[in-house]
């Protein structure tokens, strides 16, 4: 009870503060993880969480979920169609160069063996643009950049779990039975992309039965039931929730608008209150403790996997394609470490591999870096495309409803 005390005032707090962070440095996000630690046994010791604590992996799963879902809703296929190759270059080439660079890293730095320093450049691999929201929610950024970037996270999750799975069984008490693991792995990945498509689709059909169809009231609770079946279905029979919940979001946009629409400000505020649920959970991880144990190297580490590695991969990706170089920088440095990150570090700890509690300290400072740095910059950063409101929140201008250039079709229609 004393966990909800706390997130309640959290999530007061941050509302109050919601209009100041929208103008400034201050991050929502931020408050939640720094709220977590301050009530932790590090410090005031309000909650008592330790990393295999089943709550840290159900809000961590539920959020990951929550906010792949609601991302998915924001592709457009037909823009998709017409702008695949730089999402694709950036999950075809600068995801595997970020993957290698930070297993190199994290190998010579750190002095985890090879197989565990891979499996942390996996686990790192996924970016979250959820906690630069100034960047991908602000409607005035170019389309194709804020394209890029939600494309690129919805999907690099689904992509970095079956890595991830792989050298966790080639690191652990199951090595040799990786090869084996391939084929379990590759039906979850399908099973999870079946489901993502099967039951929006299904769903949709009934809905334009005659004798079927929801009231107005209840038409924002069609694609949350769909959600709850599809993650429930998911876990039942072991199918990638993740990529399930982008292709679900992404079919449901596809096939009804009109859901979609309904849905979004419900669906929104639960990706929030799911994403600042796992972000105080996870903040209660961060004890001084924790932040003791990782070595000089692995300091340095996390800075070079957030200011070089990111960066550097995504703008090799990016070279001969017409983005601006202001756009290629900001799509380089807004690569954070998100909920995908947390889940796949706690499977690489609940493990019990050799090298597992040095990989998931090193993985958890990474996150707690990568959300304080990219949380806190996305509005200045956003600043630099002259935006002066997010999207759907009015700016409280006479004209602050007149669609930009490059706001996408279904905000100019």
């Amino acid at each position: 009870m004393v966990l909800i005390v706390v997130f309640g005032v959290a999530l007061l707090v941050a509302v109050l503060l919601s209009g100041l962070a929208a103008r400034t440095v201050l991050s929502t996000s931020f408050l939640f993880l720094v709220g977590g630690a301050i009530v932790s046994d590090g410090f005031l010791g309000l909650i008592h969480i330790t990393p295999d604590s089943e709550i840290v992996s159900v809000t961590a799963d539920l959020a990951l979920f929550a906010v792949l879902f609601t991302d998915g809703m924001h592709v457009s296929f037909p823009k998709l169609r017409a702008n695949w190759r730089n999402p694709a270059r950036a999950l075809g080439l600068g995801m595997p160069l970020a993957f290698v660079g930070m297993a190199l890293i994290t190998h010579y730095l750190v002095g985890l063996d090879w197989t565990t320093s891979f499996l942390v450049g996996a686990v790192l691999a996924p970016t979250d643009p959820v906690f630069a929201s100034a960047i991908v929610g602000r409607k005035e950024v170019p389309a194709k950049l804020r394209q890029l970037l939600n494309v690129e996270s919805g999907i690099n999750d689904g992509l970095a779990l079956p890595v991830v799975l792989i050298l966790i069984a080639a690191a652990g008490p199951t090595s040799g039975h990786a090869e084996a693991s391939l084929g379990k792995i590759a039906l979850e990945l399908v099973l999870g992309l079946v489901f993502g498509v099967v039951l929006p689709i299904a769903v949709i059909g009934l809905v334009r039965f005659r004798l079927l169809g929801a009231e107005p009231k209840l038409q924002p609770l069609l694609p949350l039931a769909i959600g709850v079946i599809l993650y429930s279905t998911c876990h039942l029979t072991h199918a990638n929730p993740y990529l399930a919940a982008f292709s679900a979001g992404a079919v449901l946009t596809a096939r009804s608008i009109e859901a979609k629409e309904a849905f979004e400000p419900l669906g929104e505020a639960l990706a929030e209150l799911a994403k600042f649920a796992a972000l105080l959970v996870f903040g209660a991880l961060l004890t001084p403790q924790l932040f003791g144990e990782l070595s000089f190297g692995g300091y340095v580490a996390v800075v070079l996997a957030i200011v070089l590695i990111r960066p550097a991969s995504l703008l090799l990706s990016l070279l001969g394609t017409r983005f601006t170089r202001q756009e290629k920088l900001v799509a380089a440095w807004f690569g954070p470490k998100g909920f995908a990150s947390v889940v796949y570090g706690l499977l690489v700890l609940q493990a019990g591999i050799p090298q597992g509690e040095e990989a998931f300290t090193l993985i958890a400072v990474c996150i707690a870096f990568s959300i304080i740095a990219h949380s806190s910059t996305d509005v200045p950063i956003a600043r630099m495309f002259h935006v002066d409101d997010l999207a759907g929140i009015p700016a409280g201008r006479e004209d602050s409803d007149a669609p930009s250039k490059d706001a996408p079709a279904d905000v100019r229609a």
